[in-house]
């Protein structure tokens, strides 16, 4: 890579740390209605958390992983998400310029997709995992946010393209009403959730491609299958036991960005 990309993916892995603190708070304030301009605070004691105290990974460390105040424990999964996120973000900006020249007008309009969809993945497995809900307050604006970023990557990009837009929209109709179609098949199976999501992944993976798209909804449907049988053999779940389809449907959407166009060109090499 470019100086100026080694660059960019450094400062893209520092937000992504504290994005990641952002995140950990949204993923516990949104299911349980707090709202999130309230000031931080322990759970158990009350007593208000410094802003230091808040510092990505560092804050964490430096108390030892207990509250200052009353000690109790703070989970391990703060700083595990926040790190995780920082490295998601430098991971994302690596792709980004490895595919598309840097500082270009293309390049910052991909970043900033895929850096928003990559933060949406990361609360979104959390509140799914904890809660087994999709909250339409982030759902929604975040398919919006999505939408909007494409528009003005359109925008600003050489000869005003807009068919990787049009495609986006294809696809996230698709996928929405795809989901859908299962959801009234099974309504327990599937939530309204699930299928509002599928729309705003159908958008991301359109915009890359159809190839992107038809990998990135089979690998989700995979991926989940192949989970929920591991669990059945455990002796974790039954066959009629639920289970969050959100994570799968996000990790079968990155699945489709990294690999399914070249999937795609090599399966219509195949048919000739």
């Amino acid at each position: 890579m470019t100086p100026l990309a080694t660059f960019i993916t450094v400062w893209a892995g520092v937000f992504g740390l504290a994005i990641g603190s952002f995140l950990n708070v949204v993923a516990y304030r949104v299911p349980a209605g707090i709202p999130l301009t309230h000031e931080s605070r322990c759970p158990g004691c009350d007593a208000p958390i410094a802003w230091w105290r808040n510092v990505p990974v560092v804050g964490w460390l430096a108390l030892r992983g207990r509250c200052a105040d009353c000690r109790m424990p703070i989970s391990i999964r703060y700083p595990i998400i926040e790190l995780g996120t920082g490295m998601l973000f430098a991971a994302v900006a690596v792709g980004v310029a490895l595919t598309v020249p840097a500082a270009t007008p293309r390049f910052w309009g991909v970043l900033a997709i895929l850096e928003v969809f990559a933060a949406l993945s990361v609360v979104l497995t959390l509140i799914d995992l904890d809660v087994k809900r999709l909250p339409n307050a982030i759902v929604l604006p975040g398919w919006a946010a999505v939408v909007v970023l494409m528009l003005l990557t359109t925008l600003i990009g050489p000869g005003l393209d807009w068919w990787p837009l049009l495609r986006a929209l294809i696809g996230g109709a698709v996928l929405f009403l795809l989901y859908d179609v299962v959801r009234w098949i099974s309504p327990r199976g599937m939530g309204g959730g699930d299928v509002k999501l599928a729309g705003l992944v159908g958008t991301v993976l359109g915009w890359f491609g159809w190839g992107a798209l038809v990998v990135g909804a089979f690998a989700a449907f995979a991926l989940g299958a192949v989970f929920g049988i591991a669990l059945i053999i455990a002796g974790r779940a039954k066959r009629s036991s639920g289970i969050p389809f959100g994570p799968w449907m996000l990790a079968g959407a990155w699945v489709g960005i990294l690999i399914g166009e070249r999937v795609g060109e090599w399966y219509a090499g195949f048919l000739g």
